[in-house]
């Protein structure tokens, strides 16, 4: 089985933008469409043909290049059967525990809701990688918009549970930020200091911080390590999801 190719590309403001192509088959895959044109461009520029487009969620700068991009090349949509009806353009709608496949390479379908309630993630466990949206950022968690704290909270831990050599590809460049605030919820922790500042330096050379490595995550992004003891002593709440509910509300107003 051939290695999957990954090509990263900023679009909108603040977004990444991926093409997932396998060589053996010739299919390529859109991970979200924020903007359809710079989809297009961007595959036109490979040489590939996009034969497919995965959905992770239902907002605009994910879902809202799917009618475009479906037009210009007839690929077929998968979006999470929960925010279905706000997805346009679907072909077949998939939940925790199903299987998409591109090629001979099989992704599975893992629920991560909580940013909006149908939130999915895409785990191809053969590459080591999974895409994962809004759901988990590199030091932080996507905004808790429609979901509540304990399904937030058991969606992280899905993550969590994954191998720990696991590349995540998340759907924004917020580190920076992510990273200030996660000194101020976990200031003695030495790892995440070192972290911290390589991403500073990648940001000063105009680098990305995405993707990154779950193992590391683990260790240092705080929203992922709130049933740790020093956390829940600094943040309060009996059960995790408590402590990451406060978490979370303190990153809103941070």
């Amino acid at each position: 089985m051939s290695s999957l190719e990954i090509h990263q590309f900023p679009c909108l403001s603040d977004n990444y933008g991926y093409l997932v192509h396998d060589p053996a088959s010739g299919e390529t895959t859109c991970i979200d469409t924020p903007d359809a044109g710079q989809y297009l461009y961007q595959a036109d520029l490979k040489g590939w043909t996009i034969t497919q487009i995965w959905n992770t969620h239902w907002h605009p700068d994910h879902a809202g290049g799917n009618e475009a991009i479906k037009a210009a090349t007839g690929c077929r949509v998968f979006a999470p059967l929960v925010d279905a009806e706000k997805i346009a353009a679907i072909d077949v709608t998939v939940r925790d525990g199903d299987l998409v496949k591109l090629g001979e390479h099989t992704a599975a379908v893992i629920d991560v809701g909580g940013h909006t309630m149908g939130h999915i993630a895409y785990h191809l466990p053969d590459s080591g990688i999974a895409f994962v949206g809004d759901s988990l950022f590199a030091l932080g968690c996507g905004r808790m918009f429609e979901g509540t704290a304990p399904q937030f909270w058991d969606s992280l831990l899905r993550l969590r549970h994954l191998p720990p050599e696991t590349t995540l590809y998340c759907a924004h460049e917020y580190t920076a930020a992510n990273a200030k605030f996660a000194l101020h919820a976990d200031p003695d922790n030495e790892a995440l200091r070192d972290y911290a500042q390589e991403v500073t330096m990648k940001r000063a050379k105009g680098e990305p911080t995405v993707p990154f490595i779950l193992e590391r995550e683990i260790a240092t992004n705080p929203f992922l390590r709130a049933d740790a003891p020093d956390m829940q002593a600094r943040w309060g709440g009996d059960l995790p999801y408590e402590t990451f509910a406060a978490l979370r509300a303190a990153k809103d107003n941070f």
